[in-house]
């Protein structure tokens, strides 16, 4: 996804801004609150932004080497944020950060808290949020494999054990010594919406919580009892030995328990005073297997609703509890006594004295709508009233100090001289603390001058962190300076391909620095930064490529074992910027990669061989494949189609390969050979032609293979086939294409005999040639279809084959000998054909070979 922002009144597209240039995470937003919150994965790692009250997202400032794997915000209550995150050292742990008011700068709370997996794999964190005391929380620990409850009063700054009842349900004493044993509770909320959980608390009865646990060394989930505190957390009471459901009625004045199991069951349990008594209750005469329990909504209800069914094979059941007959008159002042938060006697918690009026436990009366906290004192401001600001660490004596990877001089790194920044004391007042004088003034960051500083610590950055750019495209590059004075700065921006810019101060450049580049290539950038005080430099070496569209693996399509064959990646565009070129060939296991698109290579032995070529650009690769024939012999011979095959070539791999497939099918049922030993390739260009390989087929039990005598023979048939007319196919209907022979090859593109010295072969050969060239001339008076030299043929083979790549499909300059046309009138009915022959195939001691001139008449040959 990408996050869009606009304005409602104005939201075009030329009026929406995209804070981050790439993708964020998928399923990462999220909107609480007055935050916004985003993640986005680079390098390997998540980073986190924060967006308070909308305004410019800022990454969420974690301990430097935190590393966080995962992070779910557990709460923005009070413009704060509570937050769990997974270090790059935890796997079923996590710990707990808290923030400043805009969510950016996070200090460590907790350590090791337990987490869990849901039904549905989410992740769930042993942390509760106790209803109607803000600061108030409850978590499960891990220390040494053992997992134990704490409680905080003030967001997280100080947490100890629950201590355990003095009694157990029976009067009998506990005997449990801090730290040694202790309550623990499961903070687990339940997902179903018509139970009460394990543990509840509600924001109109402040001072009570129900929940289930064990008391012991560790929590356990075996010998499972409910517990119950009407003082907030510092005492606590068991009330059954079994798990029960619990409900808040009349806002805590009336508890309703309901117990957990699978059998039917017809009584409930009622408590008036805050869970110190309980009674039976009947609400069903018929035993009710119970899915679940409603309170009616509204402050004053005093009816819930059971529902479930009375046998496995019935429908649901409702039964509707109405506790009003229990009252007689709704509550008075004189019902009421005052009741002061404290934890472990200490009165003043987030910087305040809150004192609540709750019901005489005696008294048996309808509370009605709830009045909340009677009054709330300011208190004076001690040390306990302040954590530890970002960067810094609580150490054994109580004082916030300076981690090991805190610079406190890096807070003035954005600040000019002649302003002021805060200058930290390494403590922060813990958000929504209203205590007021007392240390406050000592313990507050004070405003101070910007000391001036030379440039330090520079380093210049792309937008998204990553080293490429496409060309043609908008690249934003950031200057980031640790110190030095922004405002007095010269910036001095080097692009790498001729051009640069200044700037007068770095925060002209906040919003990054965006450069075209009009080429491929390695860039390399340069920054430089001066002031009166020092000057710092950094460079960036800079990738721009070009989106790679197409890749051709150009090679032969037969050649003799023990040959070097030459294979070429021909792309599209030519210019793409830096590649990694990935060859597998033959049978070999590990690819072979290069920097070059060419490589050359042998095969040993006979056979059908793939290749392919992998081409990495950038974060695209692209492949192409190909099936080379390797023999130790072969005949290879060119065809030539009727004209009207070329209206209806669109010069294109596709279409030549269905082409080949017809022509194979068209020779294999003209002629009878067998289709394993023809091979038919369309060559690119036009007009349109072919080669024709004849193969040595093998079976696979390694039998039966052809001799170059038999070779002979299917050329001589071929030939015969194709002079009498015999091969043609129907391109489309009333589209019938002849199949001719141009020119044949009786040997292989390569000889593979033995080389002869000695002049007397040389002219021997000479003789032979010349005379054949006669014989063809002078004996038959045309041009015969199928027939030419040796020499020629092998220089076309060997340069128009090895690379059957059209200029379409950006095929290299290699020499290649071709067919020269001039349409030069000899007269005016003969057309002269020139056909050039290189030397280089011929020479040899001194003897050259010739070249021949063909006339043709263009009504007879």
């Amino acid at each position: 996804s990408h996050y869009l922002t606009c304005r409602m009144q104005n939201c075009t597209e030329a009026n929406r801004n995209q804070p981050f240039p790439g993708y964020i995470d998928p399923d990462s937003l999220i909107v609480q609150d007055h935050y916004v919150f985003v993640q986005l994965t680079s390098g390997g790692r998540p980073h986190y932004y924060v967006s308070y009250r909308r305004n410019a997202f800022a990454q969420m400032k974690l301990p430097k080497y935190a590393l966080p794997k995962d992070m779910h915000v557990i709460s923005t209550d009070e413009n704060q944020v509570f937050a769990a995150v997974q270090e790059w050292n935890q796997n079923d742990t996590y710990n707990l950060y808290i923030s400043d008011t805009r969510g950016v700068y996070f200090t460590l709370a907790l350590e090791n808290v337990q987490s869990s997996r849901g039904p549905e794999g989410n992740v769930m964190i042993d942390l509760y949020e106790v209803a109607g005391i803000k600061g108030m929380f409850l978590a499960n620990k891990k220390i040494d494999n053992q997992v134990k409850t704490f409680i905080t009063y003030n967001k997280g700054r100080d947490w100890r054990l629950l201590q355990a009842p003095d009694t157990d349900l029976r009067g009998d004493p506990v005997h449990c010594l801090l730290p040694y044993c202790s309550l623990h509770l499961h903070l687990k909320v339940s997902e179903n919406p018509y139970t009460s959980g394990i543990i509840a608390s509600k924001d109109t009865a402040p001072s009570i919580i129900v929940a289930s646990g064990n008391i012991g060394s560790e929590l356990s989930d075996t010998d499972i009892s409910m517990f119950v505190s009407s003082d907030a957390g510092n005492t606590w009471r068991q009330i059954f030995e079994e798990e029960h459901s619990v409900l808040y009625l009349d806002q805590g004045g009336v508890l309703v328990a309901m117990k957990h199991t699978s059998l039917p069951i017809r009584h409930l349990w009622l408590s008036f005073d805050e869970g110190r008594s309980w009674s039976k209750y009947s609400f069903t005469s018929i035993p009710l297997f119970v899915d679940g329990v409603l309170g009616e909504p509204g402050e004053e209800t005093l009816i819930m609703t059971v529902f479930g069914h009375f046998s496995h094979r019935s429908e649901w059941q409702l039964v509707k509890v109405d506790y009003k007959s229990i009252f007689d008159r709704r509550c008075a002042e004189e019902d009421y006594r005052p009741w002061q938060l404290h934890s472990q006697g200490e009165a003043c918690i987030m910087g305040a004295k809150r004192i609540y009026k709750k019901r005489k436990s005696e008294r048996k009366c309808m509370q009605g709508k709830y009045a909340g906290a009677m009054e709330s004192e300011p208190c004076v401001c001690t040390e306990a009233d302040f954590d530890c600001d970002y960067g810094y660490e609580r150490h054994s004596n109580g004082q916030c100090l300076p981690a090991f990877w805190f610079n406190p001089s890096s807070l003035s790194k954005d600040c000019s001289l002649g302003q002021s920044y805060l200058n930290s004391t390494g403590y922060r007042k813990v958000v929504s603390n209203n205590c007021t004088d007392g240390v406050r003034e000592q313990y507050t960051a004070k405003p101070q001058k910007c000391p001036g500083k030379a440039p330090r610590g520079l380093r210049i950055v792309t937008a998204d962190g990553k080293l490429t750019a496409e060309q043609g495209h908008n690249v934003t590059l950031m200057v980031q300076l640790e110190e030095g004075d922004v405002q007095r700065t010269l910036i001095q921006v080097d692009f790498g391909d001729g051009i640069a810019v200044s700037y007068v101060n770095l925060s002209s450049t906040e919003d990054g620095i965006k450069h075209v580049y009009q080429n491929v290539g390695i860039f390399r950038v340069t920054v430089q930064v001066d002031n009166s005080l020092g000057s710092d430099s950094a460079v960036l070496y800079l990738h721009v490529t070009c989106p790679l569209e197409h890749v051709h693996l150009s090679l032969p399509f037969v050649t003799t074992k023990n040959k070097e064959v030459n294979a070429t990646a021909v792309l599209w565009p030519s210019q793409v910027g830096t590649l990694t070129y990935v060859w597998w060939y033959g049978n070999n296991t590990e690819p072979l990669i290069t920097l070059e698109g060419s490589i050359s290579f042998r095969f040993t032995s006979e056979g059908m061989n793939t290749i392919t070529v992998q081409v990495s650009a950038g974060n695209a690769i692209l492949q192409d494949t190909k099936t080379i024939a390797v023999y130790e012999e072969f005949r290879s011979l060119r065809l030539s189609f009727s004209p009207n095959l070329d209206d209806y070539n669109p010069d294109i791999p596709e279409w030549r390969r269905d082409i080949g497939r017809v022509i194979k099918k068209s020779l294999v049922e003209a002629t009878g050979v067998p289709g394993q030993h023809i091979l038919v390739a369309v060559l690119p260009g036009l007009p349109t032609t072919a080669e024709l390989f004849v193969l040595p087929y093998q079976d696979p039990a390694g039998e039966n293979k052809r001799s170059a005598d038999d070779l002979e023979q299917i050329s001589e048939l071929l030939i015969h086939k194709l002079n009498q007319n015999s091969v043609h196919f129907e391109l489309k209907p009333g589209v019938r294409v002849l199949v001719h022979a141009a020119h044949l090859t009786a040997a292989p593109l390569v000889d593979l005999t033995p080389t002869h010295s000695g002049s007397a072969m040389l002219m021997l050969l000479s003789v032979v040639f010349v005379g054949l060239a006669v014989f063809v001339i002078y004996k038959f008076k045309r041009k015969i279809p199928g027939i030419n030299v040796y020499a020629q043929m092998q220089n076309e083979k060997e340069q128009e084959m090895i690379s059957p790549v059209s200029h379409s499909e950006s095929r290299p300059n290699v020499p290649q000998t071709e067919l020269r046309r001039p349409g030069q009138l000899i007269d005016e009915k003969v057309e002269s054909q020139l056909i050039e022959v290189p030397n280089s195939n011929f020479e040899s001691n001194g003897v050259l070979g010739s070249c021949s001139v063909f006339s043709r008449n263009p009504t007879e040959h």
